[in-house]
C-alpha cells in the first residue's frame, strides 16, 4: 500500500505540476516577449507593479517565474528595488489564480481537454493555434493530475496515525507553517503544493483550520527560487530576493497573531463552506490583505532589505545616455551625441573584454560571466537604439554629403562594437569550460595569452580614442597595431603546436587556446574598421 500511495502522489503530482508547466509556456509562447515587456516598462509606481505583477503571474502561473524575471530586470539596472517590490506582491496575488481554478469541481473535463488539446496541437498548423492547443492540454493534465492525487489520498482517511499528524498543524500553527515552507522549497512550486493540500482536504484528511498554517508556509517556501537565482548577482537583486522573503515571513507572523480573526474573514467571503473554496480563498486573501497592509510601506521593504545587505550598488545604465530626439533637427549636434553615445558603448565593450580576460586567466569565471552577460544586454540594447537614431537623422533628408557619409560609417561602427561584444561572451564561454572540465593552461601560454589581451585592449583603446577626437593619425596607428596583432597571431599558433607536439599542452586545451587566439584578433579587426570610419569616413567589411 505504501508504494502504490507514495507512487500515486508522485505521479499526480507530476501530471499537476507539468500541465501547469504546459499552461503557463502556452500562454507565455502566445503572447510572445510581451510578458517581459509589460514588466519592464509599466512600473514606474509601487501600485501599478502590484497590478502588473498580480497581471503577468496570472498568466505565466507563476510566481517564480515573475520574480526570478525581476531579479534578472534589477540585475541588469532595468528596474530599482522600490519596483520590484511592488511586483513582488502582485506576484503573490497572481499565483492563487491557480488554487482558485482548482477550487472549481472541473475534474470530469480533465480527460476531454487532454484530447481535445492533443489534437490541436498535433494537427494545427499556425503557432497560435500550437499554443492554445498545449493551453488545454496543460489544463487537463493539471486537473488529471488532481484527480490522481485525490483519488490516492482516499485510504489515508482511515490511517489514524496520519490523521493525527494532520490535525497537530491546527493545534500547532508553527508545526504547519515549518510543513509547509519544506514541502513548497523541495517542489519549488506553491501552486502544486496548494494543489496537494485541496486533494488531501477533498478527501477529509486536512481540516481548514490544519490548512491555514501550510498555506501560510507555502507563501515563505516559494521564495526560494528567486534566493537562488540571486546568488551571485548584484546587489540590488539579492535585495529583492529578499524583499520577497520578508514579504512573505512579516505577512506569516502577523496573520498567525490574527488567525481567529483572518478565518472569520475566509469564511465571511465565501458563503459555500465548501473546503477547497475556503483553502483557495484563504490563500488569495492572505496575499491580498498582506500587499494591502504593505503596499503603502513598499519602501520600508526595500530600506530593510537594504540594511541586510548594506553597500554601493554599482548601476549599470541601460538605454542612450546621450541620444536626444530633439537635437534630430539639427544633424552636427545629434551626430555628435550619436559618437559620444559610440564611445559610451564601446567603453562597455572594453570593460567586458577585460573581465573575459580576467574570467579565463584566473579561472573564476561565474561572478565574472554574469557580469558580462548582463553588458551584453546593454550593448545590445545601445545598438538598436543608436541605429533607430541615426535612421530617424538619415530618413529626414536635411543632411549633407559629408555628414551622410559619415552617417553611414557610423552605422557600420555600432555594429563593430557589438560585435566585440560579442567575442568577449564566446571567450566567457570559453573560461566557464576550461573550469568544468578542469583544464590547465601552461605558464607560457597564460602569459602569451595576457599580452594578447592587452595589445587587443591597446588596440580598442586607440580606435575609440581616435573615434572621439576623429583623430586620423591615432587611425593610422591602430591600423599599424593591428598588422603586429595579425603577425603575433601566427607565431602563437606555431608555439602552441610545439608545446601540443611536446605534450606540454593537452589537446582540450589547445582547443580553447587557439579559439581565445582567435577571438582576439576578431576584435582587432573590428576596432580596425572603427579607425577606418574616422580615416576613410566610410567603413567597408574587414573581416
Amino acid at each position: 500500500m505504501t508504494v502504490s500511495l507514495v507512487c500515486g502522489l508522485l505521479g499526480g503530482l507530476g501530471l499537476f505540476i507539468y500541465g501547469m508547466m504546459q499552461m503557463g509556456d502556452g500562454l507565455q509562447k502566445a503572447a510572445g516577449d510581451r510578458m517581459r515587456r509589460i514588466l519592464e516598462i509599466l512600473t514606474a509606481r509601487t501600485w501599478m507593479g502590484v497590478m502588473v505583477g498580480a497581471f503577468v503571474t496570472a498568466v505565466i502561473q507563476s510566481s517564480s517565474a515573475t520574480t526570478v524575471m525581476l531579479v534578472g530586470f534589477v540585475n541588469a539596472g532595468l528596474m530599482t528595488l522600490k519596483q520590484a517590490v511592488g511586483v513582488v506582491m502582485g506576484a503573490n496575488i497572481g499565483t492563487t489564480m491557480t488554487a482558485q481554478l482548482i477550487a472549481f469541481d472541473l475534474a470530469d473535463l480533465a480527460l476531454p481537454a487532454v484530447g481535445l488539446g492533443f489534437i490541436i496541437t498535433f494537427f494545427s498548423r499556425k503557432k497560435i493555434h500550437k499554443y492554445l492547443g498545449q493551453v488545454i492540454l496543460g489544463f487537463g493534465l493539471l486537473f488529471l493530475g488532481m484527480t490522481v492525487m485525490t483519488d490516492t489520498m482516499r485510504p489515508l482517511r482511515d490511517n489514524p496515525a496520519f490523521v493525527q499528524w494532520i490535525a497537530g498543524f491546527g493545534k500547532y500553527p508553527l508545526l504547519g507553517v515549518l510543513a509547509g515552507v519544506a514541502m513548497t522549497v523541495t517542489i519549488q512550486s506553491s501552486s502544486a503544493t496548494i494543489g496537494l493540500l485541496m486533494a488531501a482536504a477533498s478527501q477529509g484528511l486536512v481540516g481548514f483550520d490544519a490548512a491555514i498554517p501550510v498555506l501560510f508556509g507555502d507563501n515563505i517556501g516559494t521564495c526560494i527560487t528567486a534566493v537562488l537565482a540571486s546568488i551571485g548577482a548584484s546587489l540590488s537583486a539579492r535585495r529583492t530576493a529578499l524583499a520577497h522573503v520578508l514579504f512573505n515571513v512579516f505577512g506569516t507572523i502577523m496573520f498567525l497573531t490574527l488567525l481567529p480573526l483572518f478565518k472569520v474573514f475566509v469564511h465571511a467571503v465565501t458563503p459555500s463552506g465548501d473546503i477547497e473554496r475556503l483553502i483557495a480563498n484563504a490563500h488569495t486573501s492572505f496575499n491580498v490583505l498582506n500587499t494591502l497592509v504593505w503596499l503603502p510601506m513598499a519602501g520600508l521593504l526595500a530600506r530593510i532589505a537594504t540594511a541586510v545587505y548594506p553597500g554601493q550598488e554599482v548601476i549599470m545604465e541601460h538605454g542612450p545616455k546621450y541620444l536626444d530626439r530633439r537635437m534630430l533637427s539639427t544633424p552636427s549636434i545629434a551626430l555628435q551625441l550619436a559618437v559620444k553615445e559610440l564611445v559610451r558603448m564601446s567603453g562597455i565593450a572594453r570593460e567586458m573584454v577585460k573581465d573575459a580576460g580576467q574570467a579565463l586567466l584566473a579561472g573564476k569565471p561565474s561572478a565574472v560571466s554574469k557580469s558580462i552577460n548582463a553588458r551584453e544586454e546593454v550593448v545590445d540594447n545601445l545598438q538598436a537604439e543608436i541605429i533607430l537614431y541615426l535612421s530617424t537623422l538619415m530618413a529626414q533628408g536635411v543632411l549633407t554629403q559629408p555628414q551622410s557619409t559619415r552617417l553611414a560609417g557610423m552605422l557600420h561602427v555600432v555594429n563593430d562594437i557589438e560585435r566585440i561584444g560579442d567575442h568577449a561572451v564566446n571567450i566567457s564561454g570559453f573560461a566557464i569550460d576550461r573550469v568544468e572540465q578542469g583544464l590547465e593552461f601552461s605558464d607560457e601560454a597564460k602569459s602569451e595569452l595576457a599580452d594578447l589581451f592587452a595589445r587587443v585592449d591597446e588596440v580598442i583603446s586607440d580606435a575609440v580614442q581616435a573615434l572621439e577626437r576623429n583623430d586620423p593619425a591615432l587611425a593610422q596607428d591602430v591600423w599599424e597595431k593591428e598588422k603586429h596583432i595579425d603577425e603575433l597571431e601566427d607565431v602563437l599558433r606555431t608555439s602552441h603546436l610545439r608545446r601540443l607536439n611536446q605534450g606540454r599542452c593537452s589537446p582540450a586545451s589547445g582547443v580553447i587556446y587557439v579559439e581565445v587566439v582567435d577571438n582576439l584578433e576578431r576584435m582587432a579587426d573590428h576596432a580596425v574598421n572603427l579607425a577606418d570610419a574616422v580615416v576613410q569616413n566610410t567603413l567597408p567589411p574587414h573581416e
